[in-house]
C-alpha cells in the first residue's frame, strides 16, 4: 500500500478506523489479539550448549581431535592431553563471543517507544506502545519517541529526527499533504513517521498503518536476522591448512608404513611408526597461537582507539579491499556548523567546526572583526533572536537543545561574541510563530531596550525573498528590485551548490501600535538581511586517512541518506570521488537486480538517498564481485550491512547499540581515520601468522624428514617420541609466539589487499617450508650419523646431537621467518620478544641435555663440546648458506 500518496480520508478508510473518535476499546483488543504486539520479534534463539558444540565444526580442529585419538592410541597422554586443552579453550573463547554477537536484536526493541498517546471511544488515553494496532490515532508531541509507522493526517511544526534510520543529518519536516511520487525512499516521506524516530519539535497526528516487524524498523530486524557474514579469510585459509595437513598425514602413514614392510619390518611397528609421523605433521598448537596472537592484536588496537568484537576481524580488516562507510557521524562530524554567511553584498567564510566556538570570520582570505560589519552583525543578532533552541553543558560536553541547525546559528553568533543569553538582556520576546512545514518560516516579535519593536522571521531563501521588498546592501536599505533579488539567488545558488544549507533572516520595524495578531502579519513586507550557509562538515582527518587507504589499494565508498548534491560535494571534499567516479540514487539502485549492480559497482564511489535494504544490496553486490567488504555506519539502518558485511565496524560515541551489537569492531573515537591504523594492524597480524606458519611446518617438516630418512637408510629412529613432543610444545611454541609480536614491515600499507582467494601457502610460503624443513631434516640427519660413528653406535648419545641440532636449526631458521626475503633484510635483533624466546628456547634445551633428572625422562646423554661445534655449524647451515639462493626465493 503506498499511503504517503492516500489522502487522509482514504487512510482512514483503508485502516477501518475514525479520524475524530479513533477506535473503539473493543475493536483495539479485537485488532491486537489478531495482528499480535507492536514489538520486534526475537529470532528462535539457539540454545547455549548448541552454541558450544557448533565450535567444533571448525575442520582444524576436527583434525586436532583426530590426532587427540591417534596419541591416546599410541600411549602419547600428554600430546593427547594437551591438545585437548587447546581445542577446548579456543572452543570456549569461540563460545563466548558467538553469544556476545547475537544481542542485536535485543538492543533493536530498546528503541520502541515505551507509551504513546492514542484516540480511542472519542478520547485521548496513553498506553503502553507494544499495545498500538493499525488504525490507531496516535498524537505526537515534541520529545516522544514514535511507537509505530504513522501516516500523519496533522502537522504543526513537525519535525522528526530520523538519523539512525535514514542516515539524514538533520531533522525531517513533516507535512499532511500527500505525496505524488510512487517510488520514494524512507528520507523522502514527508508525511510518515516511523517507529523509533524522535520528534524534536513541533507536534502532528497520524494514523498507525503498520505495527511490529511489519514497520520500517521491522524490516531492518528481519534483514539483521537473515544477514550472514560467512567464514572469514583467516577461517577459510586455517580450513584450507588442515585439509593439506590431514592428507599429509594419511600420506606419511601410508608412505612410512609401505616403507617398512619392503623393508622386512613388522606391519604393525611400521604402522605405530608411520601414525608417529602423522601426528608430529600437524601443529598442534596453531590454534591457539593463532587465538593468542590476535587476542594481542585486539589490546594494541584498544591502545588505538579500537574495539575488536570478534577475533577474526582483526585479520579481516587487513585484507578488504573495500570500505562501504556511512557519510553521516562516520566521515563528517554529525553536527551542523555554519560555514559561509551572506549579508549586506559581502560573503563571509566561518572557520571552526561543531559546537566549539574558535573561529573566526572572512573575506577573501582576510580576516573580518564581525562588529565591524554591520550587516554581518545584525544578521547574526536577528538569527539569535529569532530562534528557539540552546546551547546548554553536561558533563564537561556541549550539546543543543533543540534544533541542529538553530544550534548551527547559534555557534556562529558566540564565535561573533554573541551569546543568546546576553542579547537576551536587551531584547525581549513578546510573541513567537513556530516554524511551520508549509510556511517554512519561523517569526518573533521583539522589543529593544529602547522601547523600539521588530518582526524578526527566519526561513527558507526563496520564501522570505518573495515577500522581502526591501534588502540591506553595502549599508543601506534598497528595494528589492528584479536586479537585487537575482544577486541575492546568485548567492544563495552558489552555497547550494556547495552542498550547504541555506537559511534567510529577514525583519521589519514595527510602529508602538501595531498589533500583530497572525502570521500573516507578521510575515510581510521585509527587509531582507542575509543568508546562512550550513552543513554538517566532513572531519579534517578523514581525507588524509582515505589517501592512505588508496595508496593501501583499498577503495573507499560513501554511503548516505543525505541528497545527491550533499554527498557529492562531501564525496569531493575527502578525496572520495575521483573525477571519473559514479554517483547513484536510491531510486536507481532500486530498479537495478543484484546482477545488474554487480556488473556497475567498481565505477561507483557514491550512494545517495538510500534505505537500509540498500547497504546491504550494496555490501552483497561487493562480496559477488569478489571483494573483502568492510562496512562502516552508527545508525539502526547500517546494523543489516554491518553484520553482513566481512568486517563490520560501528561508531563507539554516536553509534546506535544495535549498530555495535552486529559490528566485529567498534571506533571509541568514531574517527574514519582510526580504520586505517586497524587495517595497518591487521595486516601485519596475517603476516605475522604467515610467519608463524612458515616457522611451524618448516620445523615439523624437518622433524618427519630426518625420521624419514632414516627409514629409508635403514638406521635407528634419530629421534624417540618424547624428543619430538618436546620440539613441538616448547621449542616451536615460543618462538612462534614470538613472532606473533613482529612489528609491520615498512611497506605493509603500501601494498595492494590481498587477494580474497589467496592460499596460506601463496607468494612463495609453500616452497620456503618445504625447502628449509627439508634442509633442517638433512642436517639433523647427517649431525645423528655423524655422531652415531663418533660414539661407536651409542644411540642415546646420537639421539641427543640430532635433538639439539634440529632445536638449534629451528632457532636460527625464526629469524628468516621475520621476512619475506633474507634474514638480512631486517635486523635479527628487532624483535625483543623473539630474542628472549630463543633464549629460553636454548635454557630449556640445555637443562633437557645436562639435568640428570630430566635426561631419563628425555633420553638424553651431555654433549662434549667438540659435538656442539658440529650442531652449531650445522644448524646454521640453511640459512646462511643458501640464503638468497633457490631456496629462499619468493
Amino acid at each position: 500500500m503506498q499511503w504517503h500518496m492516500l489522502a487522509a480520508n482514504d487512510v482512514a478508510h483503508e485502516t477501518k478506523t475514525n479520524v475524530t473518535a479513533g477506535l473503539t476499546a473493543t475493536e483495539a483488543e479485537k485488532r491486537l489479539r489478531q495482528f499480535g504486539y507492536n514489538e520486534l520479534a526475537e529470532g528462535k534463539a539457539t540454545p547455549a550448549i548448541a552454541v558450544f558444540f557448533r565450535q567444533f565444526q571448525d575442520f582444524m580442529v576436527l583434525v586436532l581431535l583426530l590426532a587427540t585419538i591417534i596419541s591416546a592410541f599410541l600411549g602419547e597422554y600428554v600430546d593427547a592431553v594437551a591438545i585437548v586443552v587447546i581445542v577446548i579453550m579456543n572452543a570456549v573463547l569461540g563460545f563466548i563471543q558467538e553469544r556476545r554477537a547475537e544481542k542485536s536484536l535485543a538492543a533493536l526493541k530498546q528503541l520502541s517507544a515505551p507509551q504513546a498517546m492514542v484516540l480511542r471511544d472519542g478520547e485521548w488515553v496513553k498506553i503502553q506502545a507494544r499495545e498500538l494496532v493499525v488504525g490507531d490515532i496516535v498524537k505526537l508531541t515534541s520529545g516522544d519517541r514514535v511507537g509505530a509507522d504513522i501516516r500523519l493526517i496533522e502537522a504543526n511544526g513537525l519535525e522528526i529526527e530520523e538519523s539512525a534510520l535514514t542516515g539524514e543529518s538533520v531533522p525531517v519536516a513533516k507535512s499532511a499533504a500527500p505525496l505524488l511520487t510512487e517510488q520514494a525512499s524512507l528520507g523522502d516521506l514527508h508525511n510518515m513517521a516511523f517507529m523509533g524516530t524522535l520528534v524534536t519539535r513541533g507536534s502532528g497526528v497520524g494514523i498507525v498503518i503498520a505495527t511490529g516487524m511489519k514497520t520500517a524498523m521491522g524490516q531492518i530486524a528481519t534483514m539483521l536476522e537473515e544477514a550472514d557474514a560467512g567464514l572469514t579469510p583467516l577461517q577459510r585459509r586455517l580450513e584450507q591448512l588442515g585439509k593439506i595437513l590431514l592428507i599429509v598425514a594419511l600420506a606419511l602413514t601410508a608412505a612410512v608404513v609401505a616403507v617398512g614392510v619392503v623393508q622386512g619390518h613388522d606391519l604393525y611397528e611400521m604402522f605405530l611408526a608411520g601414525v608417529s609421523l602423522a601426528v608430529a605433521a600437524i601443529p598442534e598448537g596453531l590454534p591457539a597461537i593463532v587465538t593468542v596472537v590476535l587476542a594481542l592484536g585486539v589490546q594494541r588496537m584498544i591502545k588505538r582507539n579500537a574495539i575488536v568484537r570478534k577475533l577474526p576481524a582483526v585479520e579481516t580488516l587487513g585484507c578488504a579491499s573495500v570500505i562501504c562507510s556511512d557519510k553521516t557521524g562516520t566521515m563528517t562530524e554529525n553536527m551542523m556548523t555554519v560555514t559561509q554567511l551572506w549579508a549586506g553584498g559581502r560573503t563571509f567564510s566561518v572557520s571552526g567546526v561543531g559546537l566549539e566556538t574558535d573561529g573566526e570570520f572572512s573575506e577573501r582570505n582576510r580576516t573580518v572583526d564581525p562588529h565591524r560589519a554591520p550587516a554581518l552583525g545584525r544578521l547574526l543578532t536577528m538569527a539569535v533572536l529569532c530562534n528557539s533552541s540552546e546551547l546548554k553543558e553536561q558533563n564537561g560536553r556541549r550539546y543543543v537543545d533543540g534544533d541542529p541547525t538553530e544550534g548551527a546559528l547559534l555557534v556562529a553568533a558566540e564565535k561573533a561574541g554573541m551569546k543568546k543569553g546576553e542579547l537576551l538582556r536587551d531584547y525581549v520576546i513578546e510573541r513567537e510563530f513556530p516554524f511551520d512545514s508549509e510556511r517554512k518560516m519561523m517569526t518573533v516579535i521583539v522589543r529593544d531596550r529602547n522601547g523600539r519593536r521588530f518582526s524578526v522571521t527566519k526561513g527558507a531563501p526563496d520564501v522570505l525573498l518573495e515577500r522581502a521588498t526591501r534588502l540591506e546592501w553595502n549599508g543601506r536599505e534598497q528595494a528589492l528590485t528584479p536586479a537585487w533579488k537575482e544577486a541575492v539567488e546568485k548567492a544563495v545558488h552558489q552555497m547550494a551548490a556547495s552542498a550547504l544549507r541555506t537559511i534567510a533572516v529577514a525583519y521589519r520595524p514595527l510602529t508602538d501600535n501595531e498589533k500583530i495578531q497572525s502570521e500573516e502579519e507578521a510575515e510581510t513586507r521585509f527587509i531582507f538581511l542575509g543568508v546562512a550557509g550550513m552543513i554538517d562538515p566532513p572531519r579534517p582527518e578523514v581525507k588524509e586517512a582515505v589517501a592512505r587507504c588508496k595508496e593501501a589499494g583499498m577503495k573507499t565508498v560513501m554511503i548516505t541518506g543525505d541528497h545527491v548534491l550533499t554527498a557529492k560535494a562531501i564525496a569531493k571534499q575527502l578525496g572520495v570521488l575521483p573525477p571519473d567516479g559514479k554517483v547513484m540514487d536510491g531510486a536507481t539502485l532500486s530498479r537495478l537486480s543484484v546482477d545488474e549492480l554487480e556488473r556497475e559497482i567498481d565505477d561507483i564511489y557514491v550512494f545517495a538517498r538510500v534505505a537500509p535494504e540498500h547497504k546491504l544490496k550494496i555490501v552483497n553486490a561487493f562480496k559477488r564481485r569478489g571483494h573483502i567488504v568492510a562496512m562502516t555506519g552508527d545508525g539502526v539502518n547500517d546494523a543489516p550491512a554491518i553484520k553482513a558485511a566481512d568486517i563490520g565496524v560501528a561508531m563507539g560515541r554516536s553509534g546506535t547499540d544495535v549498530a555495535k551489537e552486529a559490528a566485529s569492531l567498534v571506533l571509541l573515537d568514531d574517527n574514519f581515520a582510526t580504520i586505517q591504523a586497524a587495517i595497518e594492524e591487521g595486516r601485519n597480524i596475517y603476516e605475522n601468522i604467515r610467519k608463524f606458519i612458515r616457522y611451524l611446518l618448516a620445523s615439523n617438516v624437518g622433524e618427519i624428514l630426518v625420521m624419514l630418512f632414516a627409514m629409508l637408510l635403514a638406521l635407528p629412529l634419530p629421534l624417540v617420541p618424547i624428543q619430538i613432543l618436546w620440539v613441538n610444545l616448547v621449542t616451536d611454541g615460543l618462538p612462534a609466539m614470538a613472532l606473533g609480536l613482529d612489528r609491520p614491515e615498512e611497506n605493509v600499507m603500501k601494498r595492494p589487499p590481498r587477494r580474497p582467494d589467496e592460499g596460506v601457502f601463496a607468494r612463495g610460503l609453500g616452497w620456503k617450508i618445504i625447502s628449509r624443513g627439508f634442509l633442517i631434516g638433512l642436517v639433523t640427519l647427517a649431525a645423528f650419523m655423524t655422531a652415531y660413528e663418533r660414539s661407536g653406535h651409542e644411540l642415546a648419545y646420537a639421539q641427543t646431537a640430532a635433538f639439539a641440532t634440529l632445536v638449534l636449526a629451528q632457532l636460527v631458521h625464526v629469524f628468516d621467518c621475520r621476512c619475506e626475503r633474507s634474514i638480512f633484510d631486517r635486523n635479527p635483533l628487532g624483535n625483543g620478544y623473539l630474542v628472549a624466546a630463543v633464549i629460553v628456547s636454548l635454557l630449556l634445551l640445555f637443562v633437557v641435555i645436562y639435568y640428570p633428572p630430566l635426561q631419563t625422562v628425555f633420553h638424553t646423554e651431555p654433549l662434549a663440546a667438540l659435538d656442539w661445534l658440529l650442531i652449531v655449524g650445522l644448524s646454521a647451515l640453511p640459512t646462511f648458506l643458501f640464503a638468497g639462493s633457490l631456496f629462499t626465493r619468493k
